[in-house]
């Protein structure tokens, strides 16, 4: 298992990561809460990591906080969350604000987020609501002001469906924002606040 990289930000390309450890480039797939957070590229970032190992591919996932990845783990042993599921709910809201919507029992607010019905919010309740905190030590998702070589715009619209929005609908949160001179993390944080309400 591997429990944590500390290496350089090689690339980033919202949902995934390029981390070169020692002249190894690791592929993590992070939740924008994390990358809202990573600071530019060529810096160093230590990344709490989660390998999961399937009959076809190994994918390693990449968290700022041991809260957040204990929170991811819970999601994934939910019956019928996948990690790509899992991803998009803490991109959708802080690990904070989960814990308060499964302990108010908040299915109403769940549904909001990419992926999840109300099945599905309805299970998370029920499974987690006696294993999480009321809160966790993860602070709300924090801006900051990332150069992007890439269109913010066709960015910010692979990284909402790449977290499982269909294109329309990503298309339309994206389009509903005033565009000019935001990042495309500003885009994407901006789309799944638009999502969420």
């Amino acid at each position: 298992m591997i429990g944590f990289l500390r290496g350089t930000l090689a690339a980033k390309r919202a949902p995934s990561l390029l981390v070169d450890v020692r002249g190894v480039g690791y592929e993590v797939d992070a939740p924008m809460s994390t990358f809202f957070k990573l600071p530019e590229i060529g810096s160093e970032i230590l990344l709490y990591t989660h390998l999961l190992v399937r009959e076809d591919a190994h994918a390693l996932f990449g968290f700022l906080s041991e809260a957040e990845r204990g929170l991811f783990r819970s999601l994934i042993r939910v019956s019928g969350i996948g990690a790509k599921l899992a991803l998009g709910v803490l991109s959708g809201l802080s690990a904070e604000e989960f814990c308060r919507c499964i302990q108010t029992e908040d299915t109403a607010r769940l549904v909001r987020l990419p992926g999840v019905g109300k099945k599905t919010a309805e299970r998370l309740v029920i499974e987690l609501r006696d294993r999480l905190p009321t809160t966790l030590p993860v602070g709300a998702l924090v801006e900051f002001e990332l150069q992007s070589a890439q269109n913010p715009v066709q960015e910010a619209l692979s990284a909402l469906i790449a977290l499982g929005f269909k294109a329309p609908d990503a298309n339309s949160l994206v389009r509903a924002i005033p565009s000019e001179g935001k990042s495309s993390e500003e885009l994407i944080r901006l789309a799944l606040q638009s999502a969420a309400k």
